[in-house]
């Protein structure tokens, strides 16, 4: 079991680069939004599309490379498959209310923040900062949380928090890739990992 585990790490390490990849994307998507307050709904609708389809597409790849490893490679499947869903009804449906939007905006956050809260309980006993994956996730559910109690704050305060959320939300990844990165470099080269 804890050469398993060994191996768990050794993969999530191997692949911190696609955390970096979703923190950084996360933030040029929460500076866009807190840059053009005034963009149109549907100026937002193709912008919240296009990343949580992208975002969801990172975290299916990194799903995909940790299946057959120990731990919760599923949350990620799972997470990367919300945010494609959410990502693909706002294109599907662009004319959708701001009030609709609202709401899909609210349950993907809550949704993808109890995942990253089961994955950082997955990880808990084979690395140290997972943390920061605990982090994001009570970060989305808060966001979601406050957008779903809130749908009446308007389209500009929504685009603020959205930028808001999306910029920590990046930064807490860029944090754990690198925390991921640090280990890898930590991790022998060729270091025997049995089943």
């Amino acid at each position: 079991m804890e050469a398993r585990i060994e191996l768990d790490v050794a993969a999530l390490a191997k692949n911190w680069w696609v955390l970096a990849l979703r923190g950084v994307l996360a933030i040029v998507f929460g500076v866009l939004a807190a840059l053009m307050p005034g963009i149109t709904l549907f100026a937002l609708v193709l912008l919240f599309g296009s990343y949580a389809i992208i975002d969801g597409g990172f975290a299916i790849v990194a799903a995909i490379r940790r299946r057959g490893t120990a731990g919760p490679w599923w949350a990620l499947l799972l997470e990367g498959l919300i945010s494609i869903a959410a990502g693909v009804v706002t294109f599907v449906f662009p004319g959708l209310s701001a009030l609709a939007l609202v709401y899909v905006i609210g349950a993907w956050a809550i949704f993808t923040g109890v995942l990253e809260i089961l994955a950082a309980f997955g990880l808990r006993r084979q690395i140290q900062g997972e943390w920061w994956l605990a982090a994001t996730g009570v970060l989305s559910i808060i966001f979601g949380g406050l957008v779903l109690f809130r749908p009446g704050a308007g389209a500009l305060a929504l685009v603020l928090w959205i930028g808001a959320y999306s910029i920590v939300f990046g930064i807490l990844l860029l944090a754990l890739a690198f925390r991921l990165r640090s280990l890898h470099h930590d991790i022998p080269l060729g270091a025997p990992h049995t089943a």
